[in-house]
C-alpha cells in the first residue's frame, strides 16, 4: 500500500528556468509563547514538466522522488492561471 503524497498550494512566483518553478508556500503558525498567528512564507522549487505554469499562477505541488539537488515537487495541477 502506497502512502498519500503531501500536498500545498502556492502561487508561482518565477519560471525562469527550464521545466522548474518556484513556488511560494504562505502558512499560518501560532507563537509557542505569545500564541500570536505569524504568516510564514516558504519557496519550494517544483517540477514544471511542458512549462505550462507562469508567474503569478496558483498551483498544487506534490512531494516526489528527489530530482535534483533542491527539487523534490511536481505540480500536480493549475488551480488559477494569472493573465
Amino acid at each position: 500500500m502506497q502512502a498519500e503524497r503531501k500536498t500545498m498550494v502556492g502561487r508561482v512566483v518565477s519560471d525562469k528556468m527550464d521545466k522548474t518553478v518556484v513556488v511560494e508556500v504562505e502558512t499560518l503558525k501560532r507563537h509557542p509563547m505569545y500564541g500570536k498567528t505569524i504568516r510564514t512564507v516558504k519557496n519550494y522549487k517544483a517540477h514544471n514538466e511542458g512549462n505550462e505554469s507562469h508567474s503569478g499562477d496558483m498551483v498544487r505541488i506534490a512531494e516526489c522522488r528527489p530530482l535534483s539537488k533542491e527539487k523534490r515537487w511536481v505540480v500536480v495541477e493549475v488551480l488559477e492561471r494569472v493573465e
